[in-house]
């Protein structure tokens, strides 16, 4: 019995590694296809540094090679018909979601993301029907950590959410101010991207969130999907 007890644990301690690092690749592929959307679609990382500096980020963790060249050529291949589609609806226990996808074929990507609500217990909802839940804001990621008396200054220039990873949250109308405020206190904005935030982050206990948890992976190993947006705070990276 010890010789299969000690065989089921290397198995189970195997899957835990294999599914930590199939995380780590899902997030990887998503900041490779948000940096050449960024780059306009370029897929050429000689050209587009902020793709390049991904890429060093993927093979640092050990993503494959032909993984990489593998998804580069995919979107090069599709990117001439792609086309931008905002979905909107319910997750598990009736929290509003709104999903942002990229793909060339909208019947497809439209079965997928119903398929993967439904499985969950949510359901799909028709365009406006979530998105008055959310305010039009801009995510910042600076490029060091914050002490308390940089983070009363940006409050002051209009920052209204401070995030794990050096990300700062602030209304559209403030980012310049926000923008110049961090450089006076010697940093650089590394990233910033339009979100949409909840304007009332439902509460969920910890199992409720779990599952939310789990709704939001499986819909991130979706290529198609490019953004997602919950009525709830989840800060888990």
């Amino acid at each position: 019995m010890s010789g299969h007890s000690k065989w089921a644990n290397i198995q189970h301690k195997k899957g835990i590694e294999d599914k930590k690092r199939s995380t780590v690749f899902t997030k990887l592929t998503r900041l490779i296809l948000a940096a050449i959307r960024q780059g306009g679609g370029n897929t050429n990382p000689n050209s587009n540094p902020s793709l390049k500096a991904t890429i060093e980020r993927a093979k640092e963790a050990n993503m494959p090679r032909e993984n990489i060249e593998r998804l580069l050529a995919n979107f090069e291949n599709r990117k001439k018909n792609l086309q931008n589609f905002v979905f909107e609806g319910f997750c598990p226990f009736g929290i509003p979601i709104i999903i942002e996808c990229e793909s060339d074929n909208k019947n497809r990507i439209v079965a997928e993301i119903r398929f993967i609500l439904k499985d969950f217990g949510g359901s799909l909802g028709e365009s406006g029907s979530v998105a008055y839940l959310f305010d039009k804001g801009v995510e910042l990621e600076v490029s060091e950590m914050l002490d308390d008396e940089k983070q009363l200054q940006l409050i002051d220039a209009g920052v209204e959410d401070f995030r794990k990873d050096k990300k700062i949250y602030c209304k559209s109308e403030d980012l310049s101010k926000v923008e110049m405020k961090v450089l006076e206190l010697g940093m650089r904005v590394i990233n910033k991207e339009m979100v949409m935030k909840a304007k009332t982050a439902i509460v969920l206990s910890n199992s409720e969130l779990e599952r939310v948890k789990e709704f939001i992976e499986t819909l991130e190993l979706n290529d198609n999907v490019v953004k997602i947006f919950v009525g709830v705070d989840i800060n888990y990276e």
